[in-house]
This record gives structure tokens, sequence and C-alpha cells, in this order.
């Protein structure tokens, strides 16, 4: 059974730094597809950052030049590295991982396996 721990997650004050990680446990196939997703209190979850198995990568614009998304092979792990935070990052943080490693995927809807979540708070 396939499964993903998260941590790193914590607070700190706006324009802090903070790195979080996503390690993947139980699975042998080829490769996959994964993101970060954020849930603020009383808002929908929202894809942040997604990588696939060929390196492709892609943002949403809310991020864009502050987090950076990166996946390590050899340690089954996918980090997001966030810079320059914000009030409005707030959030619970999930990864999520799907076996299609030849797509970029950007729906929560096309991601079957997720992680337990990790909270971000950012002070003002």
């Amino acid at each position: 059974q396939v499964q993903l721990v998260e941590s790193g997650g914590g607070s700190v004050q706006s324009g802090g730094s903070l790195r979080l990680s996503c390690t993947v446990y139980g699975y042998t196939g080829s490769g996959y597809s994964m993101a970060w997703f954020r849930q603020a209190p009383g808002k929908e979850r929202e894809g942040v950052a997604v990588i696939n198995n060929n390196g492709r990568i892609n943002y949403a614009d809310s991020v864009k030049g502050r987090f950076t998304i990166s996946h390590d092979n050899a340690k089954n792990t996918l980090y997001l590295q966030m810079n320059s935070l914000k009030p409005e990052d707030t959030a619970m943080y999930y990864c999520a991982l799907d076996f299609r490693w030849w797509l970029l995927l950007h729906e929560e809807s096309e991601y079957n396996i997720w992680g337990q979540g990790t909270q971000v708070t950012v002070s003002s």
C-alpha cells in the first residue's frame, strides 16, 4: 500500500521560509506525478505546484517566484521550498501522487493518493 508522509510545516513570520517534505512509502513502480495542494479555512483546496517524472513543473500564479517544488528520486521524497511567505499562504498543505508519471496533473480529482497534511501558519 502506497503511503505519503509529510513533514516540515510550522509557524513563521511574514517573509520567512519553510521547507515541506513528502516521503513516498510502499511504491515500487517506474515513476509518478506529484503535487502540493493547500486548503485554507473556509476555502476550497487549490493546487500549488506540480511535477512529473520527466521533470516538468508548473506553479500556481500566487506562488511563482517564491516556491520551488523538487523531487529526490533516491530518497523517494518530494519537497516544497517556500520563501517570502505571506499571511495568505496560511493553510493545510497536502502532497498528492498519481501513477501516471508521464502526465503533468493539475486537478485535485486526478490524484488518487494523498498525505495527511501539514499545517503552515504565517503571521504578519
